[in-house]
């Protein structure tokens, strides 16, 4: 008894009990990421399309065509309440059925995209090597067999009809992304600087300074930016014509022959003939299309480049805003301000700030930030483009503020831990030496407190980078129709919304029509949020780490 107690007193038992809750810790962030990862990541493998004769509940038969996506097993009763096992009224309440969901696609001819069959029902189940995924801009995937390739009116035969299929495929494709580059690029800098001359004709004749002289440059300037804009509209149509002209000749499982418009296939991709190399290497073509590209389908398809090009730029908006104002607080409540209840109490006020819900922070960014700064910003300096708000609406810049004014107390109490570290001795050693408060300040005592000040900054990206409910109010959409950052000047554009990988998550998962398609989105969305946040945190950590090596000489 004696020796438990003397192990109790030691303190041991506390030490394993700690580690014991660090490791249940770490193993279900794990467990999270790993079902996350493999949820998400699963959604790019290439699964091999199954045609399968399926007798449905009136006793006809049909031929299905699809990928399993998931599969479960559910009692007779559960069945017969959702009203597709009527056919199986002897069935007892307590039997297990398996049932499968099957992708089908073709969501332009059945209506929707994914079937749940019942195993008992299969007659049979065979995998044709003929079998083609076509990716498409629209309607989601198509599932069927390729049967030629219709170009100028004539059907193309060839000894290979996928190689021919394969290379209208990368003509399309060529021309799809000279369309966007022309879309985007030149004639969006066109639509641009038209805008800006018009809200330049309007700022003059608000002013009373449209001389006829004036208006007559920006008319001239107008004209050539017209032709210029009419040139590039003829080249545009040129262009869809020519995107427009392959016609796509394919079969459905039941033998139905079809057209697919050649400009409305993104991808195929023939499963049933991979091996493992080539099933491992579409599965990272896919994953690589999935962070570079636009999204489309309701945000279903596609890929998520502009969520995480919104994010990492917000966050580092808002760290730009949030550490000076952070460590000048800090340095001001700790070096400066007298001690005393005033001061005690704003230290109360900025530790209870970061307890106060994200969605306050976000009403008060709508009210002050949006309304009233924004308004006012709108009155004074862009009165030319009212009564459309230039930075009276929801934008970049005010959601990078309200962040930082969520973050603040953060890095304000991390500084402050930072430089109560900092012994006394050094100040009054610089002060001794005839340095001034301020040099002792800029030299010695913030240079010591930075890997403080850093670590303040990583819990405060770590915590913007997730947030949502507060954007939502202050500048994140659904879809930006342009990036915050462009080839226009002034090249960054604070006033523009943007789109962010934690309000991509809510809308894909809550938001939308088709939920079987989104739902490994989420989770890949999700695993990628993860993944950048990690790296804006690896990269602040290696910062703060080479600032303790560098400074950890001074503290000894």
């Amino acid at each position: 008894m004696k020796e438990i107690k003397k192990w109790i007193a030691s303190g041991t038992p506390w030490v394993w009990l700690n580690a014991a809750a660090v490791s249940a810790c770490i193993l279900l962030v794990l467990g999270l990421l790993l079902l996350i990862g493999v949820r998400g990541m699963g959604h790019f493998w290439p699964l091999p399309v199954q045609k399968i004769l399926y007798q449905q509940q009136d006793g006809s038969r049909i031929i299905l065509a699809g990928q399993f996506r998931e599969e479960e097993t559910i009692t007779g009763r559960r069945l017969r309440e959702a009203g597709v096992a009527s056919y199986q009224q002897g069935a007892q309440d307590n039997e297990l059925v398996r049932r499968y969901l099957l992708k089908v696609g073709n969501r332009d001819i059945n209506g929707e995209d994914f079937r749940w069959i019942l195993e008992p029902s299969i007659i049979s189940i065979s995998k044709p090597h003929s079998m083609v995924v076509f990716e498409r801009e629209e309607w989601g995937v198509f599932i069927g067999t390729l049967i030629g390739v219709r170009s100028v009116g004539q059907l193309e035969s060839d000894a290979d009809t996928w190689a021919v299929f394969q290379r209208s495929l990368a003509r399309t494709n060529a021309l799809r992304d000279t369309i966007r580059k022309l879309e985007k690029g030149s004639m969006g800098s066109v639509n641009y600087r038209l805008e800006r001359l018009r809200l330049r004709q309007r700022g003059l004749e608000i002013e009373g300074r449209d001389e006829a002289e004036t208006l007559a440059n920006i008319e001239s300037e107008r004209l050539v930016l017209q032709q210029e804009f009419t040139r590039l509209e003829v080249q545009l149509g040129h262009l869809y014509t020519e995107l427009r002209r392959d016609v796509v000749v394919v079969n459905t499982a039941d033998g139905q022959e079809l057209e697919l418009s050649m400009a409305a296939i993104v991808d195929a991709y023939r499963p049933n003939q991979m091996n493992l190399a080539g099933k491992v290497g579409h599965f990272f073509r896919s994953i690589w299309k999935f962070v570079l590209d636009d999204p489309r389908e309701a945000n279903t398809e596609g890929g998520i480049f502009p969520a995480i090009f919104g994010t990492v730029l917000m966050v580092l908006l808002m760290s730009v805003f949030v550490t000076p104002l952070g460590v000048v607080a800090a340095v001001y409540l700790k070096e400066y301000a007298r001690q005393g209840l005033f001061t005690r109490f704003i230290r109360i006020a900025v530790n209870n700030l970061a307890g106060v819900p994200s969605i306050v922070y976000g009403v008060f960014g709508l009210g002050f930030f949006v309304y009233t700064l924004g308004g006012s910003i709108d009155q004074l300096f862009f009165p030319e483009a009212l009564p459309a708000p230039t930075f009276g609406t929801g934008g970049l810049f005010w959601a990078a503020l309200t962040m930082a004014l969520l973050t603040l107390p953060v890095v304000i109490v991390s500084t402050e831990e930072g430089l109560s570290r900092i012994p006394r001795s050094i100040r009054e050693g610089s002060l001794a030496l005839g340095a001034t408060q301020w040099e002792t300040l800029w030299r010695t005592v913030l240079p010591m407190a930075s890997p403080g000040i850093m670590t303040g900054l990583i819990l405060a990206v770590a915590r913007a980078a997730g947030e949502v409910a507060p954007l939502m109010l202050v500048g994140v959409v659904k879809l930006a129709p342009a990036l915050p950052l462009d080839g226009n000047a002034p090249f960054l554009h604070l006033e523009r919304k943007f789109m962010h990988l934690g309000f991509h998550i809510y809308d894909v998962g809550f938001q939308s029509p088709n939920v079987e398609a989104a739902r490994p989105l989420v989770y890949a969305t999700a695993l990628l949020l993860v993944i950048v946040i990690v790296l804006l945190n690896l990269v602040a950590i290696r910062v703060r780490n080479r600032l303790s090596e560098r400074y950890r000489g001074l503290e000894i």
